[in-house]
């Protein structure tokens, strides 16, 4: 971990902090919620070690990377836009792409607006979804699961922030990272997130070291930055409307943990499965269902993912 460097870029109106290891071929590594570059330190010393370059920022909102105080700031075009200030600031052409979560998310609209840009995806938990003209995304969930689904509580600005103080860092990360309900999560109003059962002990794959550096990081910046980008959902489906019905043209590896929530959503499985995924992203060329793994798979199996990475891009 000690020969990862650790710098600052200026990139599209902020300064981003980006950890970097290796030489080869560049890979882009986008991280989700409630996440920082960390999360892939498995992949970054893996990746490197086989000859490439991994680049790994803590995205717009997180970590040691600037956060706007607006939701109106994070769009898909925002972050997507400080990703291509990174790549030109370093020098690089085209990237491999590997993302989770909201970076997944972000990886998406990153290969509709520039697909000259990745020269292949290995994407993670959230399939693609193409953008319904006649639904603003929250105004789906809500309607799928209602009030207290956890997109729908994030809206708010400034309330879910009260309820995670009144708990703490700690508290919430635990129970974000450790939860393997299928379910989706829902936060009910009058009792907050101590709703969600805390963890006895931590998983194996999640050590005291990691929590650590991880809640001093959110400690340090709160949670605003990343409930942001819930909050600019319905704001980036006003602005995409140029992008409905675009396919993903780039090639495309996806895994998935069989207990991830986004797996389970209703729907979802047979999108995948059953034809939808391959009509809308035409070079989708392997899907993995990863058996017992829940929702933030790069940390949970690490070994196994790295492997799944490195298998599809050495092909390029």
């Amino acid at each position: 971990m000690e020969k990862i460097e650790h710098t600052t870029v200026p990139t599209n109106g902020i300064n981003m902090h980006v950890a970097s290891i290796g030489a080869g071929p560049p890979v882009l590594f986008l991280h989700g919620f409630p996440e920082l570059w960390y999360s892939w330190r498995h992949q970054l010393l893996s990746l490197s070690s086989l000859g490439y370059r991994c680049i790994a920022p803590d995205l717009r909102g997180f970590g040691d990377t600037d956060a706007p105080p607006s939701p109106t700031s994070y769009t898909a075009m925002h972050i997507v836009g400080d990703l291509i200030g990174l790549l030109d600031h370093l020098g690089i052409d085209q990237v491999f792409l590997v993302a989770h979560d909201w970076g997944a998310v972000i990886a998406w609209w990153f290969c509709l607006f520039r697909p000259d840009r990745v020269k292949a995806l290995v994407n993670m938990s959230i399939a693609f979804s193409p953008r319904n003209p006649k639904r603003k995304p929250v105004d789906g969930f809500r309607a799928l699961f209602g009030d207290d689904y956890y997109i729908c509580r994030f809206q708010e600005p400034g309330e879910i922030e009260r309820d995670f103080d009144s708990i703490g860092t700690a508290a919430v990360m635990k129970r974000f990272l450790t939860s393997r309900s299928p379910k989706p999560p829902c936060i009910p109003k009058d009792q907050g997130l101590k709703s969600w059962a805390a963890p006895v002990t931590l998983p194996s794959w999640l050590t005291e070291e990691d929590l650590n550096y991880t809640v001093s990081k959110f400690s340090k910046s709160g949670f605003t930055g990343g409930l942001n980008y819930y909050r600019a959902l319905n704001l980036t489906w006003e602005l995409t409307g140029p992008w409905t019905g675009l396919q993903i043209k780039v090639p495309v590896k996806f895994i998935v943990g069989e207990l991830d929530i986004a797996y389970n959503i209703p729907g979802v499985q047979a999108y995948i499965h059953k034809g939808g995924f391959k009509r809308d992203v035409p070079f989708l060329q392997e899907v993995v269902v990863m058996e017992d793994a829940a929702h933030f798979i790069a940390q949970e199996k690490p070994d196994e993912v790295s492997q799944h990475v490195y298998d599809f891009i050495k092909k390029f």
